[in-house]
Protein backbone atom coordinates (compact mmCIF):
# COMPACT_ATOMS: atom_id res chain seq x y z
CA UNK A 1 0.00 0.00 0.00
CA UNK A 2 1.44 3.37 -1.00
CA UNK A 3 1.27 6.60 1.01
CA UNK A 4 -1.59 8.12 -1.04
CA UNK A 5 -3.77 5.02 -1.04
CA UNK A 6 -6.27 4.37 1.76
CA UNK A 7 -6.85 0.97 3.34
CA UNK A 8 -9.90 -0.95 2.01
CA UNK A 9 -11.92 -0.39 5.21
CA UNK A 10 -11.50 3.39 4.94
CA UNK A 11 -12.40 3.36 1.24
CA UNK A 12 -15.61 1.51 2.07
CA UNK A 13 -16.37 3.88 4.95
CA UNK A 14 -15.73 6.89 2.71
CA UNK A 15 -18.08 5.53 0.05
CA UNK A 16 -20.80 4.87 2.63
CA UNK A 17 -20.40 8.37 4.09
CA UNK A 18 -20.71 9.95 0.64
CA UNK A 19 -23.83 7.89 -0.09
CA UNK A 20 -25.39 8.86 3.26
CA UNK A 21 -24.63 12.55 2.67
CA UNK A 22 -26.22 12.35 -0.77
CA UNK A 23 -29.41 10.87 0.72
CA UNK A 24 -29.58 13.31 3.61
CA UNK A 25 -31.57 16.49 3.13
CA UNK A 26 -30.68 19.01 5.84
CA UNK A 27 -33.61 20.23 7.90
CA UNK A 28 -33.88 23.98 7.67
CA UNK A 29 -36.25 26.40 9.30
CA UNK A 30 -39.05 27.57 7.09
CA UNK A 31 -38.75 31.24 6.18
CA UNK A 32 -41.21 33.71 7.67
CA UNK A 33 -42.61 34.32 4.21
CA UNK A 34 -45.46 31.84 4.30
CA UNK A 35 -48.26 30.33 6.26
CA UNK A 36 -48.95 30.56 9.93
CA UNK A 37 -45.53 31.88 10.91
CA UNK A 38 -45.94 34.99 8.78
CA UNK A 39 -49.46 35.60 10.08
CA UNK A 40 -48.27 35.31 13.67
CA UNK A 41 -45.39 37.68 13.01
CA UNK A 42 -47.73 40.29 11.52
CA UNK A 43 -50.22 39.95 14.38
CA UNK A 44 -47.51 40.19 17.04
CA UNK A 45 -45.98 43.26 15.36
CA UNK A 46 -49.32 45.03 15.38
CA UNK A 47 -50.36 44.06 18.91
CA UNK A 48 -46.92 44.82 20.35
CA UNK A 49 -46.89 48.33 18.88
CA UNK A 50 -50.31 49.10 20.31
CA UNK A 51 -49.52 47.55 23.73
CA UNK A 52 -46.22 49.39 24.10
CA UNK A 53 -47.78 52.69 23.07
CA UNK A 54 -50.66 52.25 25.50
CA UNK A 55 -48.32 51.26 28.34
CA UNK A 56 -46.17 54.34 27.79
CA UNK A 57 -49.28 56.51 27.70
CA UNK A 58 -50.68 55.04 30.93
CA UNK A 59 -47.34 55.43 32.68
CA UNK A 60 -46.93 59.04 31.61
CA UNK A 61 -50.52 59.86 32.53
CA UNK A 62 -50.06 58.48 36.04
CA UNK A 63 -46.72 60.23 36.46
CA UNK A 64 -47.85 63.60 35.10
CA UNK A 65 -51.51 63.42 36.11
CA UNK A 66 -52.73 64.40 32.64
CA UNK A 67 -55.76 62.14 32.48
CA UNK A 68 -56.33 60.02 29.43
CA UNK A 69 -54.69 62.41 26.97
CA UNK A 70 -51.24 60.83 26.81
CA UNK A 71 -52.82 57.37 26.75
CA UNK A 72 -54.82 58.38 23.69
CA UNK A 73 -51.79 59.99 22.04
CA UNK A 74 -49.43 57.08 22.63
CA UNK A 75 -52.11 54.53 21.71
CA UNK A 76 -52.40 56.22 18.31
CA UNK A 77 -48.61 56.42 17.95
CA UNK A 78 -48.26 52.75 18.92
CA UNK A 79 -50.92 51.74 16.42
CA UNK A 80 -49.13 53.73 13.72
CA UNK A 81 -45.83 52.05 14.62
CA UNK A 82 -47.53 48.64 14.50
CA UNK A 83 -48.95 49.34 11.05
CA UNK A 84 -45.54 50.51 9.82
CA UNK A 85 -43.99 47.26 11.06
CA UNK A 86 -46.73 45.24 9.34
CA UNK A 87 -46.13 47.16 6.11
CA UNK A 88 -42.37 46.54 6.27
CA UNK A 89 -42.91 42.84 6.94
CA UNK A 90 -45.30 42.59 3.99
CA UNK A 91 -42.82 44.37 1.71
CA UNK A 92 -40.02 42.00 2.79
CA UNK A 93 -42.23 38.95 2.25
CA UNK A 94 -43.23 40.18 -1.20
CA UNK A 95 -39.59 40.79 -2.16
CA UNK A 96 -38.64 37.28 -1.01
CA UNK A 97 -41.50 35.77 -3.03
CA UNK A 98 -40.46 37.69 -6.14
CA UNK A 99 -36.84 36.51 -5.72
CA UNK A 100 -38.03 32.91 -5.48
CA UNK A 101 -40.15 33.33 -8.61
CA UNK A 102 -37.24 34.88 -10.48
CA UNK A 103 -34.99 32.02 -9.40
CA UNK A 104 -37.60 29.48 -10.53
CA UNK A 105 -38.30 28.17 -7.03
CA UNK A 106 -42.01 28.49 -6.27
CA UNK A 107 -43.21 28.19 -2.67
CA UNK A 108 -45.23 25.04 -3.31
CA UNK A 109 -43.84 22.03 -5.25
Amino acid sequence: MSDGEKPPALKDLNARLKAAKARHQPVTRAPASGGTGAAMRVAIDLVAGIAVGAAIGVGLDRWLGTGPWLLILFFILGAAAGFVNVYRTAQRMQAEAQEKLAAGKPDKP
